[in-house]
């Protein structure tokens, strides 16, 4: 008798579905492999860096003088005007002369008043007393022209650039407002305030580098003039008066300044800016750690930028590996393929 061995449709099937299994299984563990991010990732360094704090302040004038004479008076005419530039002695200004005239008249009689009694006391035709009075009405009345012709003929006490005008030729002047504003813009000055941990490293005649928003990264040269020697105590801070010598007048009073000064060399964490990242929507700045093989996202405090390397202040410790391509495949605590890219960075110091 002969057997035969028979296969049903269901164990056909299953064997199909066992085989399907296995190669799905399979498949997926290819997918793994084929879908984990390939980054580049370098290694956080130490180096020397530059600690520089930066301030903010307006530029001013070195000095600045309001021309104007003493008492109310009429003009007679303004010799120059807003923007010129005017040397120091060079008259602006002149008022009307009758007070003048007057003032001279008045001390041309009172001296020869006095030289009649000088004459006479010579000779013992008057006494010690007259001639002392005429000696003192000669000198008050001589006192009074000088004053007069000071505040009739207005000079520039300085070398500067007339910066504002506030009458017309005829008008009166009245005290309180100027006639004319002249300011020394050669050179010109800022006070900034400086945060009180500084105050032991800040002296007298250390050079600061000087920004303006009008002309955007330019960068002026300036030295400290004078170290303010109280710290506000509702601030916690000193101000400092830095000067610059603006020779070729591009800076002017009013402009808003930033000031920043080198104070301190320290050793720093460093890795390459192409590192890091901004989160949208806010300030924060941020890389992925390399940590057993996974990416961790980790938030960074920044310090100066030095070419292509940021330093950090914290967040990193030297040695850290941290991506620096491939970011925008990760995700916090992915797994990832990695290539190391190791630069030297054995020291970093910007002048």
């Amino acid at each position: 008798m002969k057997f035969y061995k028979q296969t049903t449709p269901m164990a056909i099937c299953l064997a199909m579905l066992l085989g399907s299994c296995a190669g799905e299984s399979a498949k997926n563990t290819v997918q793994e492999e084929q879908t984990k991010p390939l980054v580049t990732v370098d290694v956080a360094t130490v180096a020397d860096v530059e600690q520089i704090s930066t301030f903010t302040g307006t530029i001013e004038a070195q000095v600045k003088n309001d021309i104007a004479p003493q008492s109310p008076v009429r003009i007679g005419r303004i010799l120059v005007e807003v923007g010129d530039h005017v040397s120091k002695g060079q008259t602006l200004v002149r008022m009307d002369p009758t007070n003048l005239n007057q003032a001279k008249v008045d001390m041309e009689n009172k001296k020869v008043e006095f030289m009649r009694s000088d004459e006479l006391y010579k000779v013992g035709g008057t006494s010690k007393s007259d001639w002392d009075a005429k000696k003192l009405a000669y000198d008050v009345a001589k006192s009074s022209y000088n004053n007069l012709l000071e505040n009739t003929t207005l000079k520039s006490p300085i070398s500067g650039v007339v910066s504002s005008r506030n009458y017309d030729n005829g008008d009166m002047f009245s005290s309180g407002t100027p006639i004319l504003t002249v300011e020394q813009i050669r050179p010109v000055k800022l006070i900034v305030n400086v945060s009180e941990v500084l105050f032991t490293k800040v002296k007298k005649g250390m050079e600061v580098d000087i920004t303006t928003d009008v002309y955007g990264d330019r960068l002026f040269k300036g030295y400290i003039n004078i170290v303010y020697p109280t710290i506000d105590p509702s601030t916690r801070t000193f101000p400092i008066e830095v000067r610059l010598s603006n020779a070729d007048e591009a800076i002017r009073p009013g402009m808003f300044a930033r000031v920043s000064l080198t104070h301190d060399v320290n050793e720093r964490v460093v890795i390459p800016d192409r590192a890091v990242l901004k989160q949208t929507g806010s300030g924060t700045k941020y890389v992925y750690r390399i940590e057993d093989g996974k990416a961790v996202f980790t938030e960074v405090t920044l310090g100066r930028r030095m070419g292509t390397l940021y330093e950090i202040i914290d967040g990193l410790s030297k040695g850290d590996s941290v991506v620096t391509t491939g970011q925008t495949r990760l995700t916090n605590g992915c797994e990832v393929d990695i290539t190391v890219e190791q630069q030297a960075r054995d020291s970093v110091k910007q002048q």
